[in-house]
């Protein structure tokens, strides 16, 4: 059976990439602009905290190693990703509750990948792959 990848953003463009914003970008985005109520920022930090223990930042994000090589992979959760996918349903909610638009989208091509593990990938896009 082909893997399911999955992918979270915000209704917002990324003026680097010219893709949707991811959403720990976006929260992150929301956090630093002092919107959040106090028990909103609470449950945002546990989440960040959680996902710098058990999720690994990709090496790298391009899939030519010369140095200084344009980052153009994004990254995906593994559809078998459970309990992370829950946590980012739940920053989800959080910008929502902001007017901030966000979509769970799915993909089982995801483009060329440059870093894998038991989670997620980080991947080029294919020119059809929906980011």
């Amino acid at each position: 059976m082909r893997q399911t990848y999955v992918r979270f953003v915000a209704a917002v463009v990324d003026e680097n990439s010219g893709k949707r914003l991811g959403v720990f970008q976006a929260a992150d985005d929301l956090e630093d602009g002092k919107e959040l109520r106090d028990y909103e920022a609470e449950e945002l930090k546990a989440i960040f905290k959680w996902f710098k223990k058990h999720l690994k930042v990709p090496p790298r994000f391009s899939r030519s190693r010369r140095p200084g090589a344009a980052p153009k992979a994004i990254s995906w959760f593994k559809s078998t990703a459970i309990e992370h996918i829950e946590r980012m349903q739940a920053i989800c909610r959080i910008l929502e509750e902001h007017g901030i638009r966000t979509e769970m989208i799915t993909t089982a091509r995801p483009g060329y990948i440059v870093f894998e593990d038991e989670f997620q990938i980080a991947a080029e896009p294919f020119v059809e792959t929906v980011t």
